[in-house]
């Protein structure tokens, strides 16, 4: 599905899928990515084969967009990611926050750049879940931080892997 987004006035073509479609492009056996969009600090979870457990991978620190891309196309081809899911943070109203525009934008110039399918989770209260979960671990406060990014994403994908699974 082709959709218009339109930002500050500009349109945009991009290829977003919601998650219906977005799971009818993927194979039996895929793997998918998570990513939990900020500002410098990007987490990125990944699935098994099955779709059945979302996994912490790694954070990026994003420096500049080229470097973030070429980091990304690295994981995807290493580890054969067939979908790319992106946290949305959305209010808890359901609104579209400052945020939410950042991730829209991430998801336009990801989905420029790379040909996988891509779509967008609602991720509200992923990193204060995230760093809930943690917190059952015994785990200093420090290493969780560290971790909170890549554990969000997880939490993200893990959600979209439940929802495909019903």
């Amino acid at each position: 599905m082709l959709n218009i987004l339109k930002i500050n006035n500009i349109k945009y073509k991009i290829k977003m899928l919601d998650i219906e479609e977005f799971s009818t492009k993927l194979h039996k056996n895929s793997r998918l990515m998570g990513i939990d969009p900020g500002k410098k600090r990007i987490g990125i979870a990944l699935s098994d084969e099955n779709r059945r457990i979302a996994t912490p991978h790694k954070t990026i620190i994003k420096n500049n967009f080229s470097s973030f891309i070429v980091d990304i196309k690295k994981i995807i081809n290493e580890y054969n990611i067939e979908g790319i899911v992106i946290g949305n943070p959305i209010n808890l109203d359901g609104s579209d926050s400052q945020s939410s525009q950042s991730a829209k934008d991430l998801a336009i110039n990801l989905s420029k750049n790379i040909s996988k399918p891509i779509t967008m989770w609602d991720e509200r209260l992923s990193s204060e879940g995230a760093f809930k979960l943690a917190s059952n671990l015994d785990i200093n406060t420090s290493k969780k931080i560290k971790k909170l990014d890549e554990n969000a994403a997880a939490f993200i994908l893990q959600g979209v892997l439940d929802f495909l699974k019903k």
